[in-house]
């Protein structure tokens, strides 16, 4: 059921959208054309009318050649993005106004496909606009994945020098941490902290 929702690389693409930005390292992946077509050959965007998992499967990215003019709109959708996976445990409502200009910005139209005997929604653009695209696919995949397993599952990392997003696919939806890395740093500096104090 889960996965007639939403496709994981678009949840995937959502979060390393978001984490191309590291506040606590003041680190930005996104500030060249260049690095935007890093970007989009890791998470090709679908085309109109066209599946993102077929996208991805063949590898196909942006139909143009991209400009500063994209790399302007993207940075802006991580900002919109990156703000829903930060509120949304906080402030749901929050959270559902950004997923909602976000679409309604990019033109988002939701289609019904059918492929070997199955039936799905699909939200897409109907602009070959890369950043709409992208628009289309991560901010509906965030939305799918609040309205199946409930707003908390989009969260910020609980490392004290990270503020890295995740959204948590998990059966427990305990995840609390970006990665194991963060996770175990943490875990470490408690043992530490709980060691020095006795």
């Amino acid at each position: 059921m889960l996965d007639a929702c939403y496709i994981s690389s678009a949840v995937e693409a959502a979060v390393d959208l978001a984490n191309t930005w590291r506040p606590i390292k003041g680190e930005d992946a996104l500030e060249t054309v260049e690095q935007l077509q890093d970007f989009f050959a890791d998470h090709p965007p679908a085309g109109p009318g066209e599946p993102s998992s077929s996208a991805t499967d063949r590898g196909t990215g942006p139909s143009r050649r991209l400009t500063r003019a994209d790399l302007t709109e993207v940075r802006a959708l991580r900002e919109t993005v990156r703000g829903v996976l930060e509120r949304s445990s906080t402030d749901a409502v929050a959270a559902a106004a950004l997923i909602n200009d976000g679409l309604r910005r990019s033109r988002a139209t939701p289609v019904l496909r059918h492929d070997h005997d199955r039936w799905w929604t699909e939200v897409t653009a109907d602009t070959d606009r890369c950043a709409a695209r992208l628009a289309a696919t991560t901010l509906s995949a965030l939305a799918c994945v609040i309205a199946t397993l409930g707003p908390t599952r989009l969260g910020v990392c609980a490392g004290l020098q990270c503020r890295a997003t995740y959204v948590d696919l998990s059966r427990n939806g305990s995840k609390q941490y970006c990665t194991r890395t963060c996770a175990h740093r943490a875990s470490v500096a408690a043992y530490r902290s709980r060691h020095s104090n006795s």
